[in-house]
């Protein structure tokens, strides 16, 4: 295995506020798609359909390298 694929689920109520819900990491893109499909109906996610996001990662691979400026 050389990637994953992290599932996420985002419901936007207006610009400034967002739920974020960490889902799960699947080994397959289409394990992700069967789980959206599985939570799609239930309460909350059923409010927000279009909400979910799948995202590939390489293993052992740096994502984030820019470095960060705090507030």
């Amino acid at each position: 295995m050389t990637e994953v694929f992290v599932l996420q689920h985002i419901a936007r109520q207006d610009s400034d506020d967002e739920d974020t819900k960490f889902i799960g990491v699947y080994s397959t893109e289409s394990a992700a798609r069967e789980t959206i499909q599985r939570l799609t109906p239930r309460p909350g996610f059923a409010d927000y359909p279009h909400g979910f996001h799948i995202d590939r990662y390489e293993l052992d691979h740096d994502h984030w390298v820019e470095g960060f400026a705090s507030e």
